[in-house]
Protein backbone atom coordinates (compact mmCIF):
# COMPACT_ATOMS: atom_id res chain seq x y z
CA UNK A 1 0.00 0.00 0.00
CA UNK A 2 1.00 3.20 -0.56
CA UNK A 3 0.44 6.96 -0.32
CA UNK A 4 1.29 10.37 -2.03
CA UNK A 5 2.38 12.97 0.34
CA UNK A 6 3.95 16.27 -0.59
CA UNK A 7 7.47 16.99 0.38
CA UNK A 8 9.76 19.54 0.16
CA UNK A 9 13.46 18.92 -0.81
CA UNK A 10 15.99 21.78 -0.04
CA UNK A 11 19.11 22.81 -1.56
CA UNK A 12 22.03 25.34 -1.17
CA UNK A 13 22.86 26.98 -4.16
CA UNK A 14 26.26 27.75 -5.42
CA UNK A 15 25.76 30.68 -7.96
CA UNK A 16 28.30 32.82 -10.49
CA UNK A 17 28.25 36.28 -9.91
CA UNK A 18 26.27 36.98 -13.35
CA UNK A 19 23.60 34.31 -11.53
CA UNK A 20 23.74 35.24 -8.16
CA UNK A 21 22.65 39.04 -10.00
CA UNK A 22 19.62 37.13 -11.83
CA UNK A 23 18.34 35.75 -8.75
CA UNK A 24 17.96 39.27 -7.29
CA UNK A 25 16.41 40.60 -10.26
CA UNK A 26 13.96 37.64 -10.13
CA UNK A 27 13.64 38.85 -6.34
CA UNK A 28 12.95 42.18 -6.70
CA UNK A 29 10.99 41.53 -10.01
CA UNK A 30 8.43 39.39 -7.23
CA UNK A 31 8.91 42.11 -5.01
CA UNK A 32 7.48 44.68 -7.47
CA UNK A 33 4.79 42.62 -8.51
CA UNK A 34 3.80 41.98 -5.09
CA UNK A 35 3.50 45.66 -4.33
CA UNK A 36 1.84 46.62 -7.74
CA UNK A 37 -0.78 44.29 -7.34
CA UNK A 38 -1.08 45.11 -3.34
CA UNK A 39 -1.84 48.58 -4.81
CA UNK A 40 -4.05 48.06 -7.42
CA UNK A 41 -6.46 45.98 -4.56
CA UNK A 42 -6.59 48.81 -2.43
CA UNK A 43 -7.90 51.14 -5.33
CA UNK A 44 -10.58 49.03 -6.23
CA UNK A 45 -11.57 48.49 -2.57
CA UNK A 46 -12.34 51.90 -2.08
CA UNK A 47 -14.27 51.65 -4.51
CA UNK A 48 -16.46 48.38 -4.95
CA UNK A 49 -15.28 46.94 -1.69
CA UNK A 50 -13.81 43.88 -2.84
CA UNK A 51 -10.19 42.63 -4.11
CA UNK A 52 -8.81 41.41 -7.55
CA UNK A 53 -8.12 37.65 -7.35
CA UNK A 54 -4.81 36.52 -8.73
CA UNK A 55 -6.37 35.77 -12.28
CA UNK A 56 -7.49 39.29 -12.60
CA UNK A 57 -4.64 40.80 -11.18
CA UNK A 58 -2.51 38.47 -13.97
CA UNK A 59 -4.93 40.11 -16.67
CA UNK A 60 -4.45 43.58 -15.47
CA UNK A 61 -0.65 42.86 -14.95
CA UNK A 62 -0.74 42.11 -18.88
CA UNK A 63 -2.21 44.88 -20.12
CA UNK A 64 0.04 47.71 -17.71
CA UNK A 65 3.31 45.69 -18.86
CA UNK A 66 2.11 46.13 -22.47
CA UNK A 67 1.06 50.11 -22.36
CA UNK A 68 3.12 51.41 -19.06
CA UNK A 69 6.39 52.58 -20.05
CA UNK A 70 8.17 52.06 -16.77
CA UNK A 71 7.51 48.50 -17.33
CA UNK A 72 9.92 47.82 -20.40
CA UNK A 73 12.23 45.75 -17.93
CA UNK A 74 9.59 42.84 -17.09
CA UNK A 75 10.39 40.17 -19.55
CA UNK A 76 14.39 40.22 -18.02
CA UNK A 77 12.70 37.62 -15.77
CA UNK A 78 10.30 34.67 -16.31
CA UNK A 79 7.02 35.63 -16.46
CA UNK A 80 6.18 33.03 -13.37
CA UNK A 81 7.51 35.50 -11.34
CA UNK A 82 4.67 37.71 -11.63
CA UNK A 83 2.29 35.04 -11.82
CA UNK A 84 3.69 33.54 -8.43
CA UNK A 85 3.91 37.05 -6.56
CA UNK A 86 -0.27 37.52 -7.61
CA UNK A 87 -1.44 34.22 -6.24
CA UNK A 88 0.33 34.67 -2.77
CA UNK A 89 -0.99 37.66 -2.44
CA UNK A 90 -4.28 36.58 -3.05
CA UNK A 91 -3.75 33.84 -0.98
CA UNK A 92 -3.10 36.75 1.47
CA UNK A 93 -5.67 38.62 1.58
CA UNK A 94 -8.12 35.49 1.70
CA UNK A 95 -6.73 34.45 4.56
CA UNK A 96 -7.07 37.89 6.05
CA UNK A 97 -10.52 37.92 5.42
CA UNK A 98 -10.80 34.91 6.87
CA UNK A 99 -9.15 35.36 10.25
CA UNK A 100 -10.98 38.89 10.27
CA UNK A 101 -14.47 36.98 10.10
CA UNK A 102 -13.12 34.28 12.62
CA UNK A 103 -13.36 31.40 9.91
CA UNK A 104 -9.33 30.68 10.19
CA UNK A 105 -7.41 28.60 13.57
CA UNK A 106 -4.31 30.44 15.07
CA UNK A 107 -3.15 33.93 15.56
CA UNK A 108 -5.69 37.21 13.83
CA UNK A 109 -4.03 37.83 10.65
CA UNK A 110 -3.39 42.19 9.77
CA UNK A 111 -3.66 43.06 6.41
CA UNK A 112 -0.90 42.26 3.97
CA UNK A 113 2.05 45.15 3.91
CA UNK A 114 4.07 46.19 1.40
CA UNK A 115 7.28 44.71 0.68
CA UNK A 116 10.89 46.85 1.15
CA UNK A 117 13.81 45.79 -0.20
CA UNK A 118 15.83 45.13 2.67
CA UNK A 119 13.30 44.51 5.02
CA UNK A 120 11.58 41.54 3.61
CA UNK A 121 12.63 37.94 2.51
CA UNK A 122 14.19 37.86 -1.04
CA UNK A 123 12.05 34.75 -2.45
CA UNK A 124 10.12 33.65 -5.74
CA UNK A 125 8.81 30.61 -7.20
CA UNK A 126 8.48 28.81 -10.67
CA UNK A 127 5.71 26.88 -11.23
CA UNK A 128 5.75 26.28 -15.03
CA UNK A 129 8.82 25.41 -17.21
CA UNK A 130 12.35 23.69 -17.13
CA UNK A 131 12.57 22.62 -13.58
CA UNK A 132 15.36 19.94 -12.90
CA UNK A 133 17.95 18.42 -11.29
CA UNK A 134 21.23 16.36 -12.00
CA UNK A 135 23.92 15.50 -9.41
CA UNK A 136 24.97 18.84 -8.05
CA UNK A 137 23.06 21.08 -10.38
CA UNK A 138 19.77 22.21 -10.93
CA UNK A 139 17.58 23.56 -13.46
CA UNK A 140 15.74 26.72 -13.37
CA UNK A 141 13.51 28.76 -16.18
CA UNK A 142 15.55 31.60 -17.12
CA UNK A 143 18.30 31.37 -14.71
CA UNK A 144 19.65 27.85 -16.30
CA UNK A 145 22.22 25.41 -14.79
CA UNK A 146 23.14 26.46 -11.07
CA UNK A 147 25.32 24.64 -9.43
CA UNK A 148 24.48 23.28 -5.81
CA UNK A 149 26.89 22.96 -2.79
CA UNK A 150 25.25 19.14 -2.21
CA UNK A 151 24.63 15.90 -4.51
CA UNK A 152 20.53 16.12 -5.72
CA UNK A 153 21.17 12.14 -6.07
CA UNK A 154 18.24 11.85 -3.11
CA UNK A 155 15.60 13.30 -5.63
CA UNK A 156 17.09 12.01 -8.42
CA UNK A 157 16.56 8.49 -7.65
CA UNK A 158 12.75 8.85 -6.50
CA UNK A 159 12.19 11.08 -10.11
CA UNK A 160 13.87 8.22 -11.97
CA UNK A 161 11.72 5.17 -10.11
CA UNK A 162 8.79 6.97 -10.83
CA UNK A 163 7.61 7.69 -7.30
CA UNK A 164 8.21 11.45 -7.06
CA UNK A 165 7.39 14.48 -9.12
CA UNK A 166 7.88 17.89 -9.13
CA UNK A 167 5.04 20.70 -8.24
CA UNK A 168 7.12 23.62 -7.76
CA UNK A 169 10.55 25.08 -6.86
CA UNK A 170 10.81 28.19 -4.89
CA UNK A 171 14.41 30.35 -4.31
CA UNK A 172 15.05 32.02 -1.07
CA UNK A 173 17.60 34.00 0.29
CA UNK A 174 18.96 33.28 3.84
CA UNK A 175 22.31 35.54 5.10
CA UNK A 176 23.90 36.08 1.59
CA UNK A 177 23.29 32.69 0.68
CA UNK A 178 20.80 31.17 -1.89
CA UNK A 179 18.58 27.97 -1.65
CA UNK A 180 16.00 26.15 -3.63
CA UNK A 181 13.32 24.10 -2.61
CA UNK A 182 11.31 21.70 -4.70
CA UNK A 183 7.26 20.63 -3.93
CA UNK A 184 7.46 17.31 -4.72
CA UNK A 185 4.91 14.92 -4.88
CA UNK A 186 6.13 11.41 -3.26
CA UNK A 187 4.26 8.16 -3.30
CA UNK A 188 5.26 6.61 0.12
CA UNK A 189 5.07 2.48 0.56
CA UNK A 190 3.23 1.92 3.98
CA UNK A 191 2.90 -1.29 5.60
CA UNK A 192 -0.74 -3.02 5.33
CA UNK A 193 -1.16 -3.38 9.11
CA UNK A 194 0.98 -2.30 12.08
CA UNK A 195 3.51 -4.45 13.83
CA UNK A 196 1.75 -3.31 17.11
CA UNK A 197 -1.81 -2.73 16.76
CA UNK A 198 -3.62 -0.99 19.90
CA UNK A 199 -0.01 0.02 21.59
CA UNK A 200 1.21 3.58 21.79
CA UNK A 201 4.33 5.23 22.69
CA UNK A 202 4.51 8.97 25.10
CA UNK A 203 6.57 11.79 23.77
CA UNK A 204 7.53 14.38 25.75
CA UNK A 205 9.83 16.96 24.64
CA UNK A 206 11.72 19.43 26.72
CA UNK A 207 14.92 21.56 26.49
CA UNK A 208 18.02 19.86 27.54
CA UNK A 209 16.33 16.66 27.12
CA UNK A 210 15.09 17.46 23.57
CA UNK A 211 12.83 14.18 23.69
CA UNK A 212 11.94 11.47 25.89
CA UNK A 213 10.01 8.44 24.80
CA UNK A 214 8.78 5.30 26.03
CA UNK A 215 6.27 3.02 25.11
CA UNK A 216 4.06 0.20 26.63
CA UNK A 217 6.83 -2.18 27.38
CA UNK A 218 8.59 -0.03 29.19
CA UNK A 219 11.57 1.08 26.65
CA UNK A 220 12.77 4.70 27.23
CA UNK A 221 14.50 6.66 24.25
CA UNK A 222 16.21 9.91 25.19
CA UNK A 223 17.99 12.12 22.84
CA UNK A 224 19.79 15.04 24.17
CA UNK A 225 18.87 18.67 22.99
CA UNK A 226 21.29 20.77 21.03
CA UNK A 227 23.09 23.71 22.42
CA UNK A 228 24.25 25.82 19.27
CA UNK A 229 23.53 28.39 20.95
CA UNK A 230 25.30 28.63 23.48
CA UNK A 231 27.95 27.39 21.88
CA UNK A 232 28.05 30.46 19.50
CA UNK A 233 27.26 33.18 22.16
CA UNK A 234 30.70 33.86 22.73
CA UNK A 235 31.42 35.11 18.65
CA UNK A 236 28.03 36.57 18.33
CA UNK A 237 28.26 39.29 20.97
CA UNK A 238 31.59 39.85 19.39
CA UNK A 239 30.47 41.05 15.92
CA UNK A 240 27.11 42.39 17.39
CA UNK A 241 29.31 44.45 19.30
CA UNK A 242 30.71 45.39 16.30
CA UNK A 243 27.95 45.69 13.66
CA UNK A 244 26.35 48.06 16.81
CA UNK A 245 29.49 50.75 16.36
CA UNK A 246 28.88 51.09 12.50
CA UNK A 247 27.12 54.68 12.27
CA UNK A 248 23.64 54.34 10.66
CA UNK A 249 23.58 55.58 7.15
CA UNK A 250 27.36 55.45 6.84
CA UNK A 251 29.54 53.12 4.12
CA UNK A 252 29.90 50.01 5.91
CA UNK A 253 26.13 50.04 6.59
CA UNK A 254 25.40 49.98 3.17
CA UNK A 255 27.70 47.38 2.28
CA UNK A 256 25.60 44.76 4.09
CA UNK A 257 22.61 44.86 1.35
CA UNK A 258 24.75 44.95 -1.45
CA UNK A 259 25.41 41.72 -3.13
CA UNK A 260 28.29 39.03 -2.10
CA UNK A 261 31.15 39.22 -5.56
CA UNK A 262 32.39 36.05 -6.70
CA UNK A 263 34.57 34.31 -5.44
CA UNK A 264 34.04 34.69 -1.56
CA UNK A 265 35.37 36.90 0.50
CA UNK A 266 36.34 35.96 3.85
CA UNK A 267 32.84 37.79 5.03
CA UNK A 268 34.70 40.03 7.27
CA UNK A 269 31.55 42.31 7.54
CA UNK A 270 29.79 42.71 10.71
CA UNK A 271 26.17 42.51 9.96
CA UNK A 272 27.22 39.65 7.34
CA UNK A 273 29.33 37.48 10.25
CA UNK A 274 25.84 38.01 12.16
CA UNK A 275 23.86 36.74 9.71
CA UNK A 276 25.63 33.64 8.89
CA UNK A 277 25.98 33.49 12.60
CA UNK A 278 22.70 33.01 13.60
CA UNK A 279 21.73 31.05 10.16
CA UNK A 280 24.74 28.22 11.43
CA UNK A 281 22.65 27.79 14.66
CA UNK A 282 19.19 27.93 13.16
CA UNK A 283 20.36 25.11 10.63
CA UNK A 284 21.95 22.98 13.94
CA UNK A 285 19.23 23.34 15.77
CA UNK A 286 16.77 22.39 12.48
CA UNK A 287 18.91 19.06 11.88
CA UNK A 288 18.92 17.46 15.10
CA UNK A 289 15.23 18.82 15.14
CA UNK A 290 14.52 16.48 11.90
CA UNK A 291 17.52 13.84 13.02
CA UNK A 292 15.44 13.21 16.30
CA UNK A 293 12.02 13.46 14.56
CA UNK A 294 13.17 10.64 11.62
CA UNK A 295 15.04 8.24 15.07
CA UNK A 296 11.53 7.94 16.48
CA UNK A 297 9.77 7.63 13.53
CA UNK A 298 11.65 4.72 11.82
CA UNK A 299 12.21 2.75 15.11
CA UNK A 300 10.11 -0.08 14.85
CA UNK A 301 9.25 -0.88 18.83
CA UNK A 302 8.36 2.39 19.69
CA UNK A 303 6.27 3.51 16.68
CA UNK A 304 2.60 2.62 16.80
CA UNK A 305 0.56 6.08 18.22
CA UNK A 306 2.93 9.11 19.13
CA UNK A 307 1.12 11.60 21.33
CA UNK A 308 1.05 12.62 25.44
CA UNK A 309 2.77 16.35 24.32
CA UNK A 310 2.05 19.12 26.96
CA UNK A 311 0.26 21.69 25.64
CA UNK A 312 2.77 24.81 27.28
CA UNK A 313 5.38 22.53 25.45
CA UNK A 314 4.16 24.30 21.67
CA UNK A 315 4.98 27.49 22.78
CA UNK A 316 8.70 26.90 21.98
CA UNK A 317 8.70 27.26 18.29
CA UNK A 318 11.54 24.72 17.86
CA UNK A 319 9.51 21.80 19.81
CA UNK A 320 5.83 22.94 17.81
CA UNK A 321 7.67 22.29 14.67
CA UNK A 322 9.50 18.75 16.16
CA UNK A 323 5.73 18.05 16.33
CA UNK A 324 4.74 19.35 13.55
CA UNK A 325 7.86 16.79 12.27
CA UNK A 326 6.45 13.84 13.79
CA UNK A 327 2.89 14.43 12.59
CA UNK A 328 4.43 14.51 8.89
CA UNK A 329 6.76 11.81 9.45
CA UNK A 330 4.04 9.65 10.90
CA UNK A 331 0.78 10.34 8.62
CA UNK A 332 -0.30 6.47 7.22
CA UNK A 333 2.53 4.48 9.18
CA UNK A 334 1.87 4.97 13.01
CA UNK A 335 -0.96 6.32 13.50
CA UNK A 336 -2.09 10.08 14.43
CA UNK A 337 -0.62 12.05 17.22
CA UNK A 338 -3.12 12.28 20.29
CA UNK A 339 -2.94 14.95 23.47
Amino acid sequence: MSVTVHQAYRFALDPTSRQEQMLRSHAGAARYAWNWGLRECNKRYTVERKWYSAAELHQQWNVAKKTDPDLTWWNQNSKCVYQEAFRNLDRALRDYDKSRKGQRNGMQLGFPKRKKKGRCRDSFRFSTGAIRCSGTTVTLPRLGAIRTHESTRKLIRRLEDGTARILSATVSRTAQRWYVSFTVEVERDVPGHHARPGSAVGIDLGVKTLITGADDRGNVVAIEGPKPLRASLHKLRRVSRAHSRKAKGSANRRKAGQARPHPRPSGSHPRRRVAQGHQRTGGAIRDHRVRGSQHIGDDPQPAPRPGCFRPGIRRCPANAQLQDNLERRHAGRSGPLVP
